[in-house]
C-alpha cells in the first residue's frame, strides 16, 4: 500500500524510458489524436535520428537531476513508432503491483515488453503482475497513465472518457485498486474528444495543473475543482491554448535536491509568469526541448513510465 512519505508516493524517483530507433508519426493513432502533426515533410531516417537525440538529452538531464532512469532500446523491428511512450502500456504503483494495459491501436499493442517487466521484478519489490491486455479482444481500452491521472497520496483516479479510456473498465480498475474515481468529458476547441487525460491535467503533491476550459460539463468542472481543493492542491488553471501547447502534459518526479516538475520547452513558454511562480513555490521546473517527439502527439510526461515500487531487498 502507500508508504508514509506522500512525496515519494506522488513523485517517483525512478522512470522507464525507451530509446526509439524507428520513430515516426504514427498513422494508426492519427484517428483520434489531434495533437499529432498531420503531415511531416522529413525523411524517415532524419526524423528518427532527431527523436533519438531528443530522448537521449532527456535521459541525461534526468540522471543529472538525480532521477533513476531505466533505459531500454527499441530496435525498430516490431513496427512500433510510438514505443518511446511506455507509460501507456505499463504502470508500477506504490502498492507493489505492475499493470499491463489494453491499447487502442494494433501497432501500439506490440510495445509491451517482457524484458521491462523482468527488470522491475529484479530491482523492486513486486507483489503481482496484472495483465489486462486481454480486454483488447472486448474493445475495452485503458491506456495506463495516459488515460488515468493518479493522485496516489489521496487514492483518487481522474479520467476523461475517450476511445482510449473505457468507462466501465475504468470503474473496474478503481474498484480493484481502491481508487475513488473522477470521470469526466474533455473536449478541444472544436468540440472533439481529447484522446488522453494526461494532456488535460497533471496532479502533483501540492499543485494540480488542470485544463478546466476543456471540461465539457460545468458540474464536472466544479467537482474536479472541489476534489482537488479538498485534497490540499493549489490549482493552476490552464486554457485551451495552453493545453494545445502540452502545458498539461507534465510530471512530478523526485530528484536529488527535491521535487521537480518535468515539461517541454514548448509547455513552459505557454505558462504565464504568475503560473510559473506558483509552480516554483513548490518545486523546481526541469524543461526539455523535444519538438520532433511532440510531432507524434505526446510530450514529456508521455516519455516516462514512472516507477513507484519500493526497491528490492534482494540482490539483483
Amino acid at each position: 500500500m502507500t508508504g508514509t512519505s506522500s512525496r515519494l508516493d506522488q513523485g517517483a524517483r525512478s522512470v522507464i524510458m525507451i530509446r526509439p530507433h524507428a520513430f515516426r508519426v504514427n498513422e494508426e493513432t492519427a484517428v483520434d489524436n489531434k495533437f499529432q502533426a498531420t503531415a511531416v515533410d522529413e525523411p524517415a531516417g532524419v526524423l528518427a535520428a532527431r527523436a533519438l537525440a531528443e530522448v537521449d538529452r532527456v535521459i541525461a538531464a534526468l540522471e543529472e537531476a538525480g532521477v533513476t532512469v531505466h533505459v531500454f532500446d527499441d530496435d525498430g523491428t516490431r513496427d512500433t513508432p510510438d514505443s518511446l511512450f511506455p507509460n501507456n502500456w505499463i504502470s508500477a504503483g506504490p502498492d507493489g503491483r505492475i499493470v499491463l494495459y489494453p491499447m487502442f491501436t494494433p501497432n501500439r499493442r506490440r510495445e509491451r515488453r517482457a524484458d521491462v517487466v523482468r527488470m522491475l521484478r529484479g530491482a523492486y519489490d513486486v507483489s503481482e503482475i496484472m495483465d489486462w491486455s486481454s480486454f483488447e479482444s472486448e474493445d475495452q481500452i485503458l491506456e495506463g497513465t495516459g488515460s488515468i491521472v493518479f493522485d496516489y497520496v489521496n487514492r483518487i483516479a481522474y479520467a476523461a472518457r475517450s476511445e482510449r479510456a473505457d468507462e466501465d473498465l475504468f470503474a473496474k480498475y478503481c474498484d480493484e485498486f481502491g481508487f475513488e474515481q473522477v470521470l469526466f468529458d474533455a473536449l478541444d476547441q472544436d468540440g472533439d474528444i481529447i484522446y488522453h487525460t494526461n494532456v488535460v491535467m497533471a496532479v502533483c503533491e501540492k499543485i494540480a495543473l488542470v485544463g478546466l476550459d476543456c471540461v465539457a460539463d460545468q458540474s464536472d468542472r466544479a467537482r474536479i475543482s472541489a476534489r482537488l481543493s479538498a485534497t490540499g492542491h493549489e490549482i493552476v488553471t490552464l486554457t485551451q491554448a495552453q493545453i494545445n501547447a502540452f502545458a498539461g502534459n507534465c510530471l512530478e518526479l523526485e530528484g536529488e535536491s527535491g521535487p521537480v516538475l518535468v515539461m517541454s520547452s514548448r509547455a513552459l513558454a505557454a505558462f504565464r509568469p504568475e503560473q510559473i511562480a506558483t509552480i516554483e513555490r513548490h518545486m523546481a521546473i526541469l524543461t526539455f526541448d523535444i519538438p520532433t517527439i511532440e510531432l507524434a502527439g505526446g510530450s514529456v510526461r508521455c516519455l516516462m513510465a514512472d516507477v513507484h515500487l519500493q526497491k528490492s531487498s534482494e540482490p539483483t
